[in-house]
C-alpha cells in the first residue's frame, strides 16, 4: 500500500520495495552493494545525473519536489540471512542518505544502526548534509567507513544556481571537520567541480577539514544534462565565469599544489582502506 503526503514543496510517497540491497555496475561498479533508503531527493540540485533515472518524464520534470521513502527497508535489512562483513556498499548512488526527510525520519540512521551491530561492510556514505554528523555515534561503531561530502564550489553565489536548497558550502565543510575531529574517515568530492572563486584559498579550506582523500570531476556543460527549466540559468553562469575545460584544468592544476591525496574521475570512488 503507498501512501503519499505533502511537506512543504515536497511530495513525500511512502512504498514498499522489493529489495534495498542493489549489485553495483557502471560508475561505482568496484563496489559490491549499491543502498538507497530513498528513491528522489528533495535537495534538487539542478545537475543531478539522477533525476534522468527517474522512471516518468514527469518525475524527471519535478525532479527535487519529490521523494519516496523506502518504509519496509530496514525490514528487508534484518530478514537477510547472510552477514555483509567485508561486503562493500556504496549509500547511495541516486539519493541522499540525508535529504531533509531524514531529519524525522531516522530511515538512514535505523539502517546504519543494524548494518553495525550486525554486518559491519565496508561502508561509503555520500551525501551533501551536514546532518551526517547526528549519526557520529553510530558510524565510529564501524571497523570500516568512509564519508564523502559533496562540495563543488567556493562561491555560494554559484551553489544558490546549481544547488539552491542545499546547505551552504561553509556548513558542508564544518561538517567534514567535526566527523574527521571524531576520528572517522572522510573524502570531499569535488564531483562536479563547478566555477570556482578562488582556487588556492578553495584548496585550502577543504584541507584545513582534515580530510584523508579528494575527488574532483569535471561538468560536461550541456542543456541535456540539467533538470528541466534550469539550464538556461546555469549555462548562462558557465559562459559568464568562463567556466570551459580549460579553465577547470587549469583550477585542478593550482589545487593539486595544496592538496596531498588528490584524486580524478572514477578512481577517486574506489572503495579503498589502510
Amino acid at each position: 500500500m503507498t501512501t503519499i503526503t505533502q511537506i512543504g514543496h515536497s511530495r513525500v510517497e511512502f512504498k514498499p520495495s522489493k529489495s534495498i540491497l542493489t549489485r553495483s555496475s557502471g560508475y561505482i561498479g568496484t563496489f559490491d552493494y549499491t543502498l538507497n533508503p530513498y528513491g528522489g531527493c528533495t535537495f534538487g540540485c539542478t545537475y543531478c545525473y539522477a533525476a534522468f533515472f527517474a522512471r516518468t518524464e514527469t518525475l524527471k520534470a519535478e525532479w527535487g519536489n519529490w521523494v519516496q521513502v523506502k518504509e519496509n527497508a530496514l525490514d528487508l535489512l534484518k530478514k537477510r540471512r547472510r552477514p555483509l562483513n567485508g561486503q562493500t556498499i556504496y549509500m547511495s548512488s541516486v539519493t541522499d542518505p540525508y535529504q531533509p526527510i531524514e531529519k524525522e525520519l531516522e530511515l538512514t540512521r535505523a539502517i546504519l544502526e543494524e548494518l553495525a551491530a550486525y554486518h559491519q561492510p565496508r561502508l561509503v556514505i555520500q551525501t551533501r548534509s551536514p546532518l551526517v554528523t547526528r549519526d557520529i555515534d553510530v558510524l565510529t561503531q564501524f571497523q570500516h567507513v568512509q564519508i564523502n561530502m559533496t562540495v563543488t564550489t567556493d562561491d555560494e553565489a554559484v551553489r544558490r544556481v546549481f544547488e539552491p536548497t542545499c546547505p551552504s558550502n561553509a556548513r558542508r565543510l564544518e561538517a567534514v571537520q567535526r566527523l574527521h575531529q571524531a576520528g572517522l574517515r572522510t573524502c570531499i568530492t569535488m564531483t562536479p567541480l563547478l566555477p570556482v572563486r578562488d582556487p588556492q584559498q578553495f584548496a585550502e579550506a577543504v584541507l584545513a577539514t582534515g580530510a584523508d582523500k579528494f575527488v574532483v570531476q569535471h561538468f560536461h556543460a550541456s542543456e541535456r544534462r540539467f533538470v528541466a527549466g534550469t539550464g538556461n540559468a546555469a549555462l548562462d553562469l558557465f559562459e559568464e565565469r568562463r567556466w570551459t575545460a580549460e579553465t577547470y584544468a587549469r583550477v585542478v592544476m593550482i589545487m593539486r599544489q595544496t592538496l596531498p591525496d588528490l584524486w580524478e574521475g572514477q578512481a577517486g570512488f574506489a572503495p579503498v582502506w589502510d
